[in-house]
């Protein structure tokens, strides 16, 4: 359950400036629109607020979720900052200066979007979601970074036991069995033992090419 944020407002000053023009908003829009910092605390959430990656890496201990207050360009650069720090939910801020038109594309790694004229269910509702589609996200990069590494683990295994195909005078499987009882007999994985093979079998093949251009 989300109970503090980090606020990054890279547009704090521009919205003061904004809010306080007479031309630049009418009283009923004024009265409408919240900011970002003063509406999660009315919904009693705790806010750190932070503009500097120092100052995320000390805060981002503490809290649960991101709200990212920035134009549209800044939200990847800011999301790849703060996942370096941390994985956490991160949500972005759209009022009439994040969001200046609907032609605006949302970054992909954004889990959701409050608004500035958004409802305290709405709100609510925006997060529960947004938590939601944060725990499918990173279980489905969980997921493929598992079958990128299993991918990987099979072009070892496959290139040793062609090499071991060759230089014994082997079939597939017998090779594939050389592979297990080694990995067996050194208490090593396969693929540790599948990429010494191919390592040493390169070395080997370069010096052999070396030799042969002397």
């Amino acid at each position: 359950m989300l109970q503090s944020f980090i606020l990054i407002d890279e547009l704090k000053t521009t919205r003061s400036a904004t809010s306080s023009s007479s031309t630049a908003l009418n009283d009923s829009e004024r009265s409408v629109e919240s900011l970002p910092d003063e509406m999660l605390k009315d919904l009693g959430f705790r806010v750190y607020a932070a503009s500097t990656v120092k100052e995320i890496s000390f805060i981002i201990p503490k809290v649960d979720a991101v709200l990212l207050s920035v134009s549209p360009d800044q939200v990847e650069p800011w999301r790849n900052r703060v996942l370096a720090l941390k994985s956490l939910p991160l949500f972005w801020w759209c009022d009439r200066l994040t969001f200046p038109s609907h032609e605006c594309k949302v970054d992909g790694g954004i889990d959701g979007l409050i608004g500035s004229t958004m409802t305290a269910l709405e709100v609510h509702c925006a997060l529960l979601l947004g938590v939601n589609h944060y725990f499918q996200r990173t279980e489905w990069q969980q997921e493929r970074e598992q079958l990128h590494s299993k991918l990987e683990e099979r072009k070892w295994v496959d290139q040793a036991k062609r090499i071991l195909c060759e230089i014994k005078g082997i079939s597939e499987a017998e090779s594939y069995d050389f592979l297990r009882k080694q990995a067996m007999n050194e208490r090593k994985r396969m693929v540790d033992v599948a990429t010494s093979i191919v390592k040493v079998y390169q070395l080997l093949q370069d010096q052999n090419q070396g030799g042969r251009k002397r």
